[in-house]
């Protein structure tokens, strides 16, 4: 496959990938009963909107280069692996309603998203300049107290599922 991606095309795939999580948690909020989750998932909405707005202006700053490697097509590969991961293929709007109507499977669901914007946030991150680094590191930091958070509510449904 010839397609080969740039820094600037990585930073659309990433921006996509927070639009389709914040896109999840509106629907889980909206499908959830009132409550500790239904408060989450309007919380998690919020704070990946806000990482739209911070990874565009990341996008902004990128240039049409692509990616420094070992050899031809390494970073290529890794980064069509991160972007088809089977996660967002998955989050169909019926799909996300039903797992949003079980909180167990909604925190599961979430708790994947967090996972892999961790993963792609620290690929991305290699390729960027110190400054642009660094807004990726607050990134990161913020998607594992998400992490941490949904890891510690999930114990509050154990037998759902």
């Amino acid at each position: 496959m010839p397609t080969i991606f740039n820094m600037a095309e990585v930073a659309d795939i990433g921006i996509e990938k927070e639009k389709a999580r914040r896109d999840f948690y509106r629907a889980a909020a909206g499908a959830a009963p009132e409550g500790e989750v239904k408060d989450l998932f309007s919380k998690l909405a919020g704070w990946e909107e806000e990482h739209v707005r911070r990874f565009e202006e990341i996008r902004a700053g990128l240039d049409e280069r692509e990616p420094p490697e070992s050899y031809p097509g390494e970073e290529v590969g890794y980064i069509r692996a991160l972007v088809a991961d089977q996660l967002y293929s998955d989050a169909t709007p019926e799909e996300t309603a039903r797992a949003a109507g079980n909180p167990r499977e909604a925190i599961e669901r979430a708790i994947g998203y967090e996972k892999d914007a961790i993963l792609f946030f620290r690929s991305l991150g290699m390729f960027l300049t110190p400054d642009r680094r660094e807004i990726i590191d607050r990134l990161v930091g913020e998607e594992k107290a998400h992490l941490i958070y949904l890891l510690e509510l999930r114990k509050n449904y154990p037998g759902e599922r």
